[in-house]
């Protein structure tokens, strides 16, 4: 299948959204891990599924919004940076305009997976909000909610772990990944579970699309699972939860400005809260190499290639484009580009930003109805799983 060619006519015939759970589905194996982020051919047809996906997203999304419906979110552990807005926000905000309905989860909870503490929590959820009405995410068609306001929707959890084992949590990346960043601290239980509270994050709400990264598709189909052997072990097969659908992202994985694995931990990011001072001071000290000419080259040149492929997001050109351009300039004009894309691509962001954490009363608010319209959609989805197990006293 090609993507180039899939036309929202060709998609009608292959539709995702409603063929997810059946022997048309790309991928359904019911033992987790059978996905493999590194198996070339399963990603090439999650590729194709995903593209198809977009295109119905372009042709219909519009007409009925909750046939579409996503869910994604983030972790408040601190301030959101360059690499969440360029793979994660801004797509956000495209599949909004689409009339894509969308739930955003700030993923309270999950922040005490691997830490002994919650930090600067308030500040960090703050934060987030911030960011995402900056970016232009709107409360009125996007549902921003925290997890801890949410009762019902932690309640699926328990439900939900009944439906797995510990061999296939033990086996998941996105577990096995956090475990080795927490620096050999013993395995929390919450740690342990992180699939499946992050399944009862998606299928709450009854989300048909999920954006993630080529690394997390191993974690969705472990939520395909559980809404699987759901409805196929307390709903005697009808479809209480259908099967969610990855929307990948097209955003390669960026570095850090000291060429590893971009992360707030490490402090090798860039803020979206940064001022553009600070913004010039981060990418100054930012890893290159001794080389004069500027080439795109990730294999030789990861480092190099990681601040061209910066530049090219924000500046909506290939990488290769913006290295012909600076030629001989070396790695101080380089940063000087990479510097000024970045600036000039978030100065609006920026000055929105600013406006808004002057009423923090609004802010709050927003968090305020996007709790009361999550818990709502939460309560009926728990009031229809305890009457599907027989639990309505």
């Amino acid at each position: 299948m090609s993507t180039s060619t899939t036309s929202p006519t060709a998609a009608a015939t292959i539709d995702p959204v409603d063929t997810v759970g059946t022997s048309e589905a790309v991928d359904s194996p019911d033992t987790f891990g059978a996905l493999d982020p590194d198996d070339s051919a399963t990603y090439a047809a999650a590729r194709d599924r995903s593209a198809i996906l977009d295109a119905l997203i372009d042709a219909r999304a519009g007409e009925d919004p909750a046939r579409f419906r996503m869910l994604t979110g983030d972790r408040p552990t601190g301030p959101l940076h360059i690499g969440h807005y360029l793979s994660s926000l801004r797509n956000r905000v495209r599949l909004q305009q689409k009339g894509v309905e969308t739930f955003v989860v700030i993923a309270d909870y999950q922040v005490i997976t691997d830490r002994d503490s919650v930090g600067e929590m308030g500040a960090n959820v703050r934060s987030l909000v911030l960011d995402y009405l900056a970016a232009g995410l709107d409360p009125a068609r996007t549902t921003i909610f925290t997890h801890s306001a949410v009762p019902a929707l932690n309640q699926l959890v328990l439900p939900f772990l009944s439906l797995v084992t510990d061999a296939e949590l033990r086996r998941n990346p996105t577990v096995k990944d956090e475990l080795t960043l927490s620096g050999g601290r013993p395995l929390s239980g919450l740690l342990l579970t992180y699939p499946v509270h992050q399944a009862a994050d998606i299928l709450f709400c009854h989300s048909r699309i999920v954006p993630v990264g080529r690394d997390q598709l191993p974690h969705l189909e472990q939520t395909r699972a559980i809404a699987r052997r759901f409805n196929q072990r307390y709903a005697a097969g009808h479809s209480v939860f259908a099967e969610p659908d990855a929307l990948l992202s097209e955003v390669p994985l960026l570095l850090g400005t000291d060429g590893t694995k971009m992360a707030k931990s490490k402090g090798n990011v860039i803020n979206l809260s940064d001022t553009a001072d600070e913004t010039a001071a981060r990418i100054r000290v930012a890893r290159t190499d001794s080389e004069r000419r500027i080439t795109f080259d990730p294999s030789r040149r990861p480092a190099v290639a990681n601040l061209l492929t910066i530049a090219g997001l924000f500046l909506g050109e290939e990488p290769e484009a913006v290295a012909e351009r600076i030629g001989n300039g070396g790695a101080q004009a380089l940063k000087g580009v990479v510097t000024e894309a970045v600036n000039e691509s978030l100065g609006g962001h920026r000055a929105r930003r600013a406006d808004l954490a002057r009423d923090p009363a609004y802010v709050t608010s927003v968090l305020h109805d996007g709790n009361a319209r999550a818990n709502a959609v939460a309560e009926r989805t728990l009031a229809t799983v305890r009457a599907v197990m027989g639990m309505s006293y």
